[in-house]
């Protein structure tokens, strides 16, 4: 068992080892083709050697027939290998695209490294280079061995010449593995944080221009975007060093080849067509080790991706398929709670014991840092460092199966994101559409006469990010999405903090709704008008529950003592 654990592949290495038999194809065909190109070396030297000698036309056209058809069978084969390596790319995406999405969410959800933006990219070059040149030239490089065996065949000198240039060749390759992976990664790297830091600073860009911050921000940009250029100045100018040394060594070998044979013939050690064929023979030799050479910088590239792409599965492996798929009653209980963040010590939340039960609204109060958005994360299982326990009928939510949960979740969080799409996609959360409930949530939140006074009705593109809305209607339309389909969990976060009058009132209606159909719903506020839908009342302080009454006691005297505390 030891041992089998000590070999046990990871989800990537498995899935890539789902191709060896199209990977044995390939070495198959490319062994085929590799043998084939000995074709033209003994064409030359029939040529030279018997049809010059012989002046006999009809042995011409036959072995010229011989060569071509060994030409269309090594075609063939070029093209099969070619083709069975693009659909082995088109399966290999089939296979991971998925999982690597997953993944990439909940990376990005555990804020666990910098993998999960750059994931498909990832994918995208190891498909290349397990498609492209660089699986050829490990498929080839093998046969500058057996090459070179026919080459002091030939003549010993010729094949120590071609050794000679073989070994220079493979130096360059291991140098050119020594000294440019580390500066390819850290070009990579600051390549990335560069594009991250832009891509941040144009998400905002209509609050930059308003008050004049893109000119003070440029500097800061150009900064990180000069040392990202210079980095990969370096990196490439040291990999074009590589290749010109390899362009020197290639020409050379091509010129000395046929000088040596040259002085061979003279001394009647060769005759010309084995001259002619030794120097064709010698540069088919190099190519392969040429062809690493020219491809190290793709190798590096998707050995990165691979080492990445394997780290970001093995920390975020498939589900369990055991874990609970039953609906949920909404009984919540915390125990012991404590929530952390990595940019500092002290926790947020400190041994929060809480619980919550169907059919019940708990509205959340306290000042500003004191951990209410960070408690309502915790409530529906999105914050990633904590400890203690968050039990859904009496079932830790890791426990849960997050697809099959989510139906029963809503969540309103405080920094509203829509998604390109319809209205109705996304109340819907663009899974199938029923019109019913669609037109349920929107009527609870208020939205449903305003909707039918668009254009497009439910069929009114809402525009990247809700740019087409409004605030108040960005935050109905999310709230509609919060409540569609009768969740038996709630968390609103600051529901009502773009809502007028109207808005607060028709949430306050849509809160009343769900404790009658017997949901669980939080409230995190600082309006007091949402109280009115509240049953009991928890105030927050310094990340640890300072009062928790029911609503008339708070109204009453909001910081009543510890000593009156219970949980209803």
């Amino acid at each position: 068992m030891k041992n089998r654990a000590l070999f046990q592949r990871s989800e990537l290495t498995q899935a890539l080892w789902c191709f060896r038999r199209e990977f044995a194809m390939v070495g198959v065909f490319s062994m085929l083709s590799n043998l084939l190109l000995l074709s033209p070396t003994i064409y030359m030297l029939q040529v030279f050697d018997r049809v010059m000698v012989s002046q006999n036309e009809l042995t011409l056209a036959m072995i010229s027939l011989i060569t071509l058809f060994l030409f269309t069978v090594m075609a063939f084969a070029e093209w099969i290998r070619s083709k069975v390596l693009v659909r082995s790319g088109m399966r290999l995406d089939n296979l991971l695209g998925s999982r690597v999405f997953e993944a990439s969410f909940e990376a990005r959800l555990s804020r666990s490294g910098d993998a999960a933006p750059r994931a498909f990219g990832d994918l995208l070059v190891l498909r290349q280079f397990l498609t492209g040149n660089g699986i050829f030239a490990l498929f080839d490089a093998p046969w500058t061995p057996i090459y070179l065996t026919v080459l002091l065949f030939l003549h010993p000198v010729l094949g120590g010449i071609a050794l000679c240039f073989a070994l220079a060749q493979a130096a360059l390759v291991w140098f050119g593995h020594r000294k440019t992976v580390a500066p390819a990664q850290a070009a990579s790297d600051s390549a990335a944080a560069a594009r991250s830091y832009l891509q941040g600073k144009l998400r905002n860009a209509e609050v930059l221009e308003p008050m004049g911050m893109v000119h003070n921000l440029r500097p800061q940009w150009a900064e990180r975007y000069c040392r990202a250029l210079g980095l990969q100045g370096e990196a490439q100018g040291l990999t074009h060093r590589i290749t010109a040394w390899s362009k020197f060594v290639r020409y050379s070998q091509q010129s000395l080849g046929l000088g040596a044979g040259a002085l061979l013939v003279i001394n009647h050690q060769l005759s010309p067509g084995e001259m002619i064929a030794a120097n064709v023979l010698m540069t088919r030799t190099l190519a392969p080790i040429d062809l690493l050479v020219s491809t190290w910088r793709g190798f590096i590239a998707a050995r990165a991706a691979f080492a990445r792409l394997d780290g970001l599965l093995g920390q975020h492996p498939v589900r369990d398929p055991r874990l609970q798929r039953t609906a949920p009653a909404g009984r919540i209980e915390l125990r012991g709670l404590m929530a952390h963040t990595q940019d500092r010590e002290q926790p947020i939340l400190h041994g929060v014991n809480l619980v919550l039960r169907p059919g019940t609204v708990t509205a959340i109060l306290g000042p500003s840092g004191s951990g209410k958005s960070t408690l309502a994360r915790c409530l529906i299982g999105v914050w990633p460092w904590t400890s203690g326990e968050v039990l859904l009928d009496e079932r830790p939510l890791a426990g849960w199966d997050r697809a099959e949960l989510g139906p029963h979740l809503g969540y309103l969080p405080q920094d509203i994101e829509l998604f390109e799409g319809t209205i109705a996609e996304n109340i819907a959360r663009f899974g199938d559409i029923d019109a019913q409930k669609v037109i349920a949530a929107t009527r609870s939140a208020g939205l449903h006469e305003m909707i039918l006074r668009l254009p497009q009705g439910y069929e009114t593109p809402v525009g990247e990010a809700g740019g087409l809305l409004s605030g108040g209607q960005r935050q109905r339309l999310a709230l509609a999405r919060a409540i569609y389909g009768q969740p038996q969990l709630v968390v609103l976060d600051e529901p009502n903090a773009n809502l007028d009058d109207a808005g607060e009132a028709a949430l306050v209606r849509a809160v009343q709704e769900l404790r009658s159909q017997g949901s669980s719903v939080v409230l995190v506020t600082h309006r007091p008008g949402i109280l009115a839908a509240a049953d009991r009342v928890l105030t927050l302080r310094g990340g640890r529950i300072e009062s928790d009454v029911p609503r008339d006691a708070a109204s009453a005297a909001p910081a009543a003592p510890a000593s009156r505390l219970h949980a209803l």
